[in-house]
């Protein structure tokens, strides 16, 4: 038999066990305390942040039969829905029953009353992929649902969803999941199972998952087939193709320090390792932009890291200088295209390392300017 994935595997059960999403947690649990269940709920969202894992957690919470907190997850109902064999929640996906049909299916359905629990529950996964036919028929069904029934739509592209569907739902959004976040269930998980994550590893998985509680387990998942019970970071680097924080940062360092020697051979470190410098390229700004705002005197909550990388920004922006990081921000957000189309990749980057070191900020803040004006493109003149 196959093996269960992790993010499967370590699905929330109960709200207490939700990583993230407080917000929504805590009106969810006051509207089930006060017995303000809504008949149409939309949750919208990136991919992979628990728009479906609350969707069931709210299943089972209309449904559980236990005395106290809601869900309770040990109930036979709680069990039925984490199964998937409870016969009055129904998932669709909508991706691939975009139909008419499939509409009038779900409200020929929806007049039956629940067979177990106290409500039928429908949850509509990517809602946005349904017809407007569909959402035509969906419609008078949304609106006026019969007393028993609770509809939960979810997608990652609201703008898709007609508003004549919004209108009928209580909307709740869905943010990313933080770097700090995701790092502590990770390792969280991977003590679980037997694994040890070294120093980095979870906060470069995070990194990459963008937000995605459910891409940064999968990839967690893949790594513990390697076969060794510490995950490395050169691991993570082979499975992803990523270029490790610690040559951001030695770029990074080379250029507050004026050193063009060093700041070169990490630029040809990171080629030789065959590593998408476009990535790398946008790694940097990242990099550079949270030191601007730190250094701007910004609020460190602004900033999606890790404690102990946290303190590494810090320590940048007090060696750096405020215009200097403005113009470099500038500098190198400019090199995306050049390095798609240059006839040597890694040649853009170090055009720009040698002209971020080589020229002091006034004339980089005026080459940088130039540039579009060379190109016929008009541009304000710089403010004194």
């Amino acid at each position: 038999m196959a093996s269960q994935a992790l993010y499967r595997r370590y699905r929330s059960q109960t709200f207490s066990e939700l990583v993230g999403q407080e917000h929504i947690v805590q009106t969810l649990r006051n509207a089930l305390a006060e017995g303000r269940v809504a008949h149409a709920y939309l949750f919208t969202g990136p991919r992979g942040v628990g728009k479906t894992s609350v969707a069931r957690l709210l299943a089972k919470a209309v449904n559980c039969t236990a005395a106290g907190e809601r869900p309770c997850g040990e109930c036979e109902s709680c069990v039925a829905v984490a199964e998937g064999r409870h016969v009055d929640v129904i998932e669709m996906d909508a991706a691939s029953h975009t139909s008419v049909e499939d509409a009038r299916e779900i409200i020929e359905r929806v007049q039956f009353r629940p067979s177990l629990g106290a409500y039928k529950v429908y949850i509509i996964d990517e809602t946005h992929m349904l017809s407007t036919a569909a959402f035509n028929a969906l419609l008078k069904t949304l609106e006026e649902p019969p007393g028993h029934a609770v509809f939960i739509l979810a997608t990652t592209e609201i703008h898709k969803v007609p508003a004549t569907i919004l209108s009928r739902c209580q909307r709740f959004t869905f943010n990313r999941h933080t770097v700090a976040s995701t790092s502590v269930h990770l390792h969280e998980v991977a003590a679980i199972e037997g694994f040890t994550l070294e120093p980095g590893v979870a906060e470069a998985l995070a990194r990459a998952a963008t937000g995605s509680m459910r891409d940064a387990l999968s990839v967690l998942d893949q790594l513990m087939s390697y076969g060794s019970s510490t995950i490395s970071l050169p691991q993570v680097q082979n499975l992803l193709g990523s270029v490790q924080s610690r040559e951001v940062i030695a770029l990074v360092e080379a250029l507050i320090a004026g050193d063009l020697t060093a700041a070169l051979h990490a630029v040809a470190e990171i080629a030789n390792q065959g590593a998408d410098l476009r990535q790398f390229a946008r790694d940097l700004v990242g990099h550079l932009r949270d030191l601007l705002l730190l250094k701007a005197g910004g609020d460190p909550t602004l900033i999606d890291a890790g404690e102990d990388e946290l303190a590494e920004l810090q320590r940048h922006a007090q060696a750096a200088d405020l215009g200097t990081l403005m113009q470099w921000v500038k500098l190198f957000s400019a090199i995306d295209l050049q390095i798609r189309t240059s006839v040597i990749a890694q040649l853009p980057l170090e055009m720009a390392v040698v002209e971020a070191i080589a020229k002091p900020a006034p004339a980089l803040a005026a080459a940088c300017v130039a540039r579009p004006a060379q190109r016929g493109i008009s541009t304000p003149a710089l403010r004194p």
